[in-house]
């Protein structure tokens, strides 16, 4: 029996407004103690908004976070998988697109998030498949730091 990231994938999703400020996303992201949030426009997920976007588009850049933004800062295009999708397939894609968190919609909606964390503390199999595609492709730093704590 094959695993689905419906499996593993963390349900209570925390979104926010494309056209709130870095401020309320630092905020929510504080509140939540998380290191992502969905970001919706019209109730429809338009991209995310992660620590390390924060910290390239906003920190580095010294913009002020009162007046940015959510919808200038965030990654987009959204990559997002059904909710039956194989966890070795979801593994591959966020290699193959160097991500590290991975939405999940069902019936075109909203339903979860599952993260390389998430896949590497899950099962030893996954850990394998894990470390076969490290091998195979060159992750980046911030994929590489969670692979050698929970692979190595």
């Amino acid at each position: 029996m094959s695993l689905k990231v419906e499996d593993v994938m963390v349900k209570e999703v925390v979104t926010i407004d494309a056209n709130k400020t870095a401020k309320d996303a630092a905020d929510m992201m504080n509140r939540y103690e998380i290191g992502c949030l969905l970001v919706v426009k019209r109730g429809k997920a338009v991209g995310i908004l992660t620590e390390r976007d924060m910290l390239k588009r906003v920190i580095s850049e010294a913009r002020d976070p009162e007046i940015t933004k959510v919808k200038d800062i965030m990654s987009k295009p959204l990559i997002v998988v059904e909710s039956d999708t194989e966890l070795e397939d979801a593994a591959r894609l966020m290699f193959k697109m160097k991500i590290k968190k991975l939405p999940i919609i069902q019936q075109g909606k909203l339903s979860g998030l599952v993260t390389l964390t998430d896949l590497a503390r899950f099962q030893p199999q996954m850990i394998k498949i894990l470390k076969q595609l490290s091998q195979m492709e060159h992750a980046p730093k911030r994929m590489q730091k969670v692979l050698d704590y929970y692979i190595a």
